[in-house]
């Protein structure tokens, strides 16, 4: 698939609109799985249930409380082009089972390259990572759509 045809995500919340580019050429699985929990509006309504202030905010949980996740676990799947860099990197959140990523998801608030090679990423921010930055604990993500 080349780079024109991957779809971005929005996420609509209290605090405003963060959209996403997928990279559904880079990582097939792991965006496949989070455009089909998409699809199936899971996302709608979860909240942000962790922040670490300069390191992440993540969701995608349905307990709310970074136990729960989707009916499918994927295998993990990285990507030598696909690294955590800068702020806005966004990447699946797992156990310490590499294989275990599921619906939760995290998105970098700064420089991560220590998670590079470890944890999925499959997209980047690329409108609201001030929106990104304003997330705190509890935080609802009202709609997520693709584009």
């Amino acid at each position: 698939m080349s780079e024109s045809k991957n779809r971005s995500a929005v996420i609509e919340t209290g605090k405003g609109t963060i959209r996403i580019l997928l990279n559904e050429d880079l990582a097939p699985i792991t965006t496949a799985n989070f455009i089909s929990l998409v699809e199936r509006n899971f996302y709608d309504g979860l909240t942000f249930h962790r922040v670490e202030p300069g390191f992440v905010i993540q969701g995608g949980c349905p307990w709310g409380n970074g136990m729960g996740g989707s009916d499918k676990r994927i295998p993990l799947e990285v990507s030598p082009n696909l690294r955590h860099g800068a702020a806005g990197a966004v990447a699946m959140a797992r156990s310490s089972d590499p294989n275990s990523a599921s619906s939760q998801f995290y998105i970098t608030l700064g420089e991560a390259s220590f998670l590079d090679g470890n944890y999925a990423v499959f997209g980047r921010v690329t409108e609201g990572q001030s929106v990104v930055e304003s997330i705190r604990v509890g935080d609802k993500m009202t709609q997520v759509t693709i584009e």
